[in-house]
């Protein structure tokens, strides 16, 4: 089986493979996923201790693992991932980075500032729709990564995150407080709570729109996906997204695993 590992500044997301499996989803193939808090401090046996916990739900051992792939953007992490890997696997991780093999074309200026979890994005969403194609990755941070038609890495935005955003309003107004996020009953607000709701889904989702708008007129029309874990929470509000899959950075794991 090949573990993948998707190590993100507060979420670190988790999936199993099997190898051999086919389809045109990132969730083909997909036998078990997990997603936990990234701890900063937690040593390569402490995670070890905790994959053997996750692994034991679906019935896997070690031994199962053949291969792992992984992005990281926290090199505390990523160094525990490594001495994890080395010690309980005895395997040479891929973690996607400079010298690994991607089979896409990184057109930055400095191809080393592009985050590996926008490689793997862009990488998975190439596989699986083809380009032009737009990937929006709600997570800490909204990113926009943008793949040509050739199979480029062209670049993209970032900008705050939902939760962020929204945790630095609810710090800086006394008066608000943290709601519930589903649907208010009109886009203009009658109550705190349904303005706070109004503006969180109807603003996030306009901003998908406005900017896939913006890139669309560059690179032409393109398919739009949606990953993250809020994923399914704004994009029913954006009428730009196309396709959500939340495992899209998985699989570009998966993809490049296999090049490599």
């Amino acid at each position: 089986m090949l573990l993948v590992i998707d190590t993100g500044n507060t979420n670190t997301v988790i999936g199993l493979y099997d190898p051999l499996a086919t389809g045109d989803t990132a969730e083909s193939g997909l036998i078990d996923h997990w997603r936990i808090s990234t701890s900063r401090e937690r040593t390569s046996d402490e995670f070890a201790i905790m994959l053997q916990g996750l692994f034991d739900v679906v019935g896997v051992g070690w031994s199962d693992i053949t291969g792992v792939s992984v992005c990281s953007g926290v090199p505390r992490f990523t160094q525990a991932i490594r001495l994890m890997v080395e010690r309980y696997l005895d395997l040479d991780p891929v973690v996607v980075g400079t010298g690994v093999k991607t089979g896409m074309p990184v057109l930055y200026e400095n191809p080393r500032e592009v985050g590996p979890d926008r490689i793997a994005n862009a990488v998975g969403a190439y596989d699986l729709y083809g380009g032009p194609s737009i990937v929006v990755d709600f997570g800490t941070g909204t990113n926009f990564d943008i793949v040509s038609d050739k199979g480029e890495f062209l670049g993209g935005t970032i900008s705050p995150g939902i939760e962020i955003s929204l945790d630095a309003l609810f710090d800086r107004a006394a008066a608000l407080r943290a709601v519930e996020m589903v649907e208010p009953r009109n886009v203009i607000g009658k109550t705190t709570a349904e303005s706070l709701q109004s503006g969180t889904l109807y603003g996030f989702a306009a901003q998908v729109d406005g900017m896939v708008k913006r890139f669309e007129a560059e690179i032409g029309k393109s398919t739009i996906i949606a990953t993250g874990g809020i994923a399914p929470l704004i994009s029913p509000f954006a009428d730009t997204i196309e396709h959500i899959e939340p495992w899209l950075t998985l699989h570009g794991l998966r993809v490049i695993h296999n090049k490599n």
